[in-house]
C-alpha cells in the first residue's frame, strides 16, 4: 500500500500567462478606392458632356416641364396604366383559376391565352386593335349593341384593350404560382370542414397567396407606366404623345424628351415606395423580423455616427 506524497507549495505549477490582446489591423481594399474614383469620373464627364452641350437648351427642359399638356399627358398615362393593370390583375386571376380547373376545356382555354399574349408583342398587339375595323367594320351585339368598329375602337379602347390584356397574361402566371405556394394540406382542410371551393380561395389561398403575388405585381405595375408609351402607336394622347408634339414644333425634340424621362422617373420611384410598404404590410405573417424602413437606416446610421463620435 503506497503512501501518498504531501505536494509542497514549491510543486504548485505556475499560473498561465494572460494572452496578449489582439490587434485588428483593417484590410484595405485599395481596388475599391480606385473603381470609385474612375466611375465618379467616368459621371463626372458625361455630366459635363450633357451640360456643355451647345444644342441643348436646358431650359426649355424646366419651363415645359410642368406645361399644362404635359401635365395632361402625364395624368393620362397615369390612368391608362391604374386600368389597364386592373383589367390585367382581374383577368390574370381569373385564368390563373382556369389553368389549374381539372376542367380540361377551362384549362386549355387559359393555356391557349397565355400563349399568344405572351407570345406575341404588345405594340403589335396594340396595332392588332387600332385596326379591328378591318377585319370587322360594323361590331353587332343584337339588341344589346351595334356600332361601327371606328367609332367602338377609340384610341383609349385600343390602349386599353392592348395593355390590359396582354398584361393579364403575365398576371395570370404571376397569380398561378402564388396559389401553387399554398400548402394543398390547407386547401384539403377547409373541404373537410364543409368550405366550398370558391369559399376556400377567398378565406384561405388568395390571402396567403398575396405574399408571394405581391412582388411581382408591383413591379409589373412599374413595368405599365413604361409600356403605356408604346400607345403612341395607336394615337392615345399619353405623356410621350404630349411631349413629341411639343418638341416636333418648338424643335426642341431632345429637351422634350428629357421632360418625358422626368416624369416617367417621378412616377416608378413614387410606385415604387408605395410598393415596398406593400410587402412590408404582407410579409408580416411569415418574417418575425421585418427589414428596416429607409428611414429606420437613415436614423440607425446616424445614432452610429453619434456613438462613435462619443467613443472618439
Amino acid at each position: 500500500m503506497t503512501d501518498k506524497i504531501d505536494k509542497g507549495p514549491a510543486d504548485t505549477p505556475p499560473a498561465a500567462a494572460a494572452p496578449e490582446t489582439i490587434k485588428a489591423i483593417p484590410v484595405r481594399h485599395y481596388g475599391r478606392y480606385v473603381s470609385a474614383v474612375v466611375v465618379l469620373a467616368l459621371v463626372a464627364l458625361l455630366v459635363n458632356a450633357f451640360a456643355t452641350a451647345e444644342k441643348i437648351q436646358w431650359s426649355a427642359v424646366g419651363d415645359k416641364l410642368f406645361d399644362s399638356t404635359v401635365v395632361a399627358g402625364a395624368g393620362r398615362t397615369l390612368l391608362i396604366s391604374v386600368l389597364a393593370m386592373i383589367v390585367g390583375v382581374v383577368l390574370g386571376v381569373l385564368l390563373a383559376v382556369m389553368r389549374l380547373s381539372k376542367n380540361p376545356v377551362t384549362s386549355w382555354v387559359a393555356w391557349v391565352y397565355i400563349w399568344f399574349f405572351r407570345g406575341t408583342p404588345v405594340y403589335v398587339q396594340l396595332l392588332l386593335w387600332f385596326n379591328l375595323a378591318l377585319i370587322f367594320p360594323m361590331l353587332n351585339l343584337g339588341p344589346i349593341y351595334k356600332d361601327e368598329m371606328t367609332d367602338v375602337m377609340t384610341p383609349f379602347m385600343c390602349a386599353l384593350l392592348g395593355l390590359g390584356l396582354n398584361e393579364a397574361a403575365y398576371m395570370a402566371e404571376i397569380c398561378r404560382a402564388g396559389l401553387m405556394a399554398v400548402d394543398e394540406g390547407q386547401t384539403e382542410a377547409a373541404h373537410a370542414l364543409g368550405m366550398s371551393h370558391g369559399k376556400t380561395l377567398r378565406r384561405i389561398v388568395i390571402p396567403q397567396a398575396m405574399r408571394v403575388i405581391v412582388p411581382p405585381t408591383g413591379n409589373e405595375f412599374i413595368n405599365m407606366l413604361k409600356t403605356s408609351s408604346l400607345v403612341y402607336a395607336v394615337t392615345y394622347n399619353e405623356l410621350l404623345r404630349a411631349t413629341s408634339t411639343i418638341g416636333s414644333t418648338s424643335y426642341a425634340v431632345m429637351e422634350m424628351l428629357f421632360v418625358a424621362s422626368i416624369w416617367y422617373l417621378v412616377m416608378t420611384s413614387v410606385f415604387s415606395v408605395f410598393q415596398y410598404y406593400l410587402e412590408r404590410r404582407f410579409a408580416r405573417g411569415s418574417s418575425r423580423n421585418l427589414p428596416a424602413t429607409p428611414f429606420q437606416k437613415i436614423r440607425a446610421n446616424l445614432l452610429s455616427l453619434r456613438s462613435q463620435g462619443g467613443a472618439a
